[in-house]
C-alpha cells in the first residue's frame, strides 16, 4: 500500500543545511572566478596595459633622449616611467573587482550562493580573498614585467635603473600593491551599490573625476585633500626621485589606500546581512 505524502507533510520538511568550511568557500569563489570570461579578458587587459604602455612610453623616450635637454636628463626618472602602464591597468582591474560581486547580482545567482552558504559575510570574506591574491599576483607580475622591459628599453645613453637603485624595488613593488588595493576598493564599491554600471561609474569618477572637483576648492583646502586621493598616492608610490609636492610618503599613502579598501568592504559586508539578495 502506498503512502501519501499530505501537503502539511511537505512544507513541513526542512532541505538539509550545508555545512561549509571556509576553505570550502574558497575553493567554490576561485571556480566561480577562474570560469567566466571576463576574469580572462580583464586580466589580459591589465597585464596588456601595464606592460605594453610602459614599453611604449620607455622605448619613445629612449628615441627622443637627445633632444630632451639637460634639465629633464637630470630630473629623469627610469622606475616611475616604465611603471606608466600602471595608470591604465587600474581601470581593468578596478572593473574585475566590481564583476567579482555585481555579476552574480546580475545574473541572480547570488540568491543561489546565499542559500548554499547563508552566512553572507563569510561568503563576501571568500571573495575578497580569492579575488585579493588574484588581483595581487597579477599586478606584481604586471609591474615587474613593465620595469625589466622598460629598463631594458632605455639603453644607454639613457639613464636606466636596477631593482637595486634607490627607491626602485619599492617603487615596482608599491606600484603592484597599489593597484590590487584599487581592486579591492572597487570589488567593496560593487558590494555596496550590486549593479555593474553603477559601480564601475563611481570607480572612475574616484580616480578622475573627483581630483578635478577637488581643484576647484580654496587652495589650501585643494592641497590639504588632494593628498588623500588615489591618484597623488600612485604618483608618489612609484617615484624614486624624492617626495611629490603636497603627498603622502609611499608606505603612509598605502595605508591610507588600505583604509579605503577595507573601509569599503566592511560597508559592503554590513549591507550585505541587511539588505534582502
Amino acid at each position: 500500500m502506498s503512502t501519501v505524502t499530505t501537503p502539511s507533510e511537505v512544507t513541513s520538511t526542512k532541505l538539509p543545511e550545508g555545512h561549509y568550511s571556509f576553505f570550502d568557500l574558497v575553493r567554490s569563489e576561485w571556480t566561480k572566478i577562474r570560469t567566466v570570461r571576463s576574469t580572462m579578458w580583464t586580466i589580459g587587459v591589465t597585464i596588456a596595459l601595464g606592460i605594453g604602455i610602459g614599453a611604449l612610453v620607455t622605448a619613445l623616450t629612449r628615441s627622443h633622449w637627445y633632444s630632451m635637454g639637460p634639465v629633464n636628463h637630470a630630473g629623469f626618472d627610469p622606475t616611475a616611467t616604465s611603471l606608466t602602464g600602471l595608470l591604465f591597468a587600474q581601470f581593468s582591474v578596478g572593473v574585475l573587482g566590481v564583476l567579482v560581486i555585481s555579476a552574480e547580482y546580475t545574473t541572480g545567482t547570488i540568491r543561489a550562493t546565499f542559500c548554499a552558504a547563508p552566512n553572507r559575510t563569510r561568503v563576501l570574506a571568500a571573495k575578497t580573498v580569492v579575488f585579493g591574491v588574484l588581483s595581487f599576483i597579477v599586478a606584481e607580475l604586471t609591474s615587474f614585467v613593465a620595469f625589466f622591459l622598460g629598463q631594458a628599453l632605455l639603453s644607454a645613453p639613457a639613464t636606466h635603473a636596477s631593482l637595486s637603485s634607490p627607491g626602485a624595488l619599492r617603487a615596482v613593488f608599491g606600484g603592484g600593491l597599489f593597484v590590487c588595493a584599487l581592486g579591492l576598493m572597487a570589488m567593496g564599491l560593487g558590494t555596496i551599490i550590486r549593479h555593474t554600471a553603477g559601480a564601475i561609474s563611481s570607480f572612475v569618477a574616484i580616480l578622475l573625476v573627483l581630483p578635478i572637483i577637488v581643484q576647484v576648492l580654496p587652495t589650501q583646502l585643494s592641497l590639504d585633500v588632494r593628498k588623500f586621493m588615489p591618484d597623488r598616492i600612485a604618483v608618489q608610490m612609484v617615484t624614486t626621485h624624492g617626495k611629490v609636492f603636497q603627498a603622502f610618503s609611499p608606505w603612509v599613502g598605502m595605508i591610507v589606500m588600505g583604509i579605503y579598501a577595507v573601509a569599503l568592504l566592511l560597508i559592503g559586508a554590513s549591507l550585505l546581512e541587511k539588505r534582502d539578495a
